[in-house]
């Protein structure tokens, strides 16, 4: 990666409504590393914008926008995290009838998870509790803009597709609050196939006061693990009463 790198989120890959979706900008970015990358993110990621990524100290690169730091980043050697055993595909199907998103909110429109964006613009990942385990799922059939030359999906679309499904996964027995990502490692092990059957899943890993971790898994329709992330996300400080 040179000094004078640079990425830009299209406005079409949202996550919330005016802003882009956390995995896919950090896969943007870790691509540039090499692909293995430890992604921090400090401010909402801007849409339709030329962000630069800047090598830092011990082998970090900032991504800023102007003089604003969006995300910070660091290369890995993988994901340390034990990925339980597969969801199967039917499973998964049923997880996602109990979909807990919301058709208004910051997220509705989201590319891979938002109830309220078209079918022909939407990963559909809509995971949900799966029965008798302490995890989320769906399942996922990568549309062909997903892919590379190769047929294989981009791996910035596996980092988003592992992030939307790591929130619910940490709301399993609660009501969903208002949580953002603000950290992702992921790594890709197998290609990933556009227009085959997959199915993500996401389980809880820890909560520390309003800090909450999950681990997420892509896996193939016969149980391989495809790739893999840990994701911690953040619910923000509650304002006094009063204020504005």
């Amino acid at each position: 990666m040179g000094a004078a790198a640079r990425i830009t989120v299209p406005r079409r890959f949202n996550g919330p409504l005016q802003s882009g979706n956390g995995g896919y900008g950090s896969g943007l970015i870790a691509a540039l590393l090499g692909g293995l990358a430890e992604v921090s993110l400090r401010s909402p990621i801007p849409l339709d914008t030329p962000l630069d990524l800047v090598p830092g100290e011990e082998g970090t690169t900032r991504v800023l926008h102007g003089e604003v730091l969006i995300a910070e980043a660091r290369p890995t050697t993988g994901v340390d995290l034990e990925v339980p055993a597969a969801v199967a595909v039917d499973d998964a199907r049923r997880g996602a009838e109990r979909y807990r998103g919301l058709h208004d909110g910051p997220f509705c429109k989201c590319f891979v998870c938002g109830l309220e964006r078209r079918r022909e613009e939407c990963f559909e990942v809509f995971a949900g509790k799966v029965a008798g385990r302490e995890m989320v799922a769906s399942p996922w059939t990568p549309p062909p803009w997903s892919a590379g030359p190769d047929g294989d999906v981009l791996p910035e679309f596996v980092w988003a597709v592992l992030d939307c499904p790591t929130y619910f996964a940490c709301y399993l027995h609660e009501e969903p609050a208002l949580a953002m990502l603000v950290s992702q490692s992921a790594q890709v092990h197998a290609p990933v196939a556009a227009g085959e059957e997959h199915v993500v899943a996401s389980w809880p890993i820890a909560r520390d006061g309003r800090k909450l971790s999950a681990g997420a898994a892509l896996f193939s329709a016969a149980g391989e693990t495809l790739a893999s992330c840990r994701a911690l996300l953040i619910e923000p400080r509650a304002m006094p009463a009063g204020a504005a």
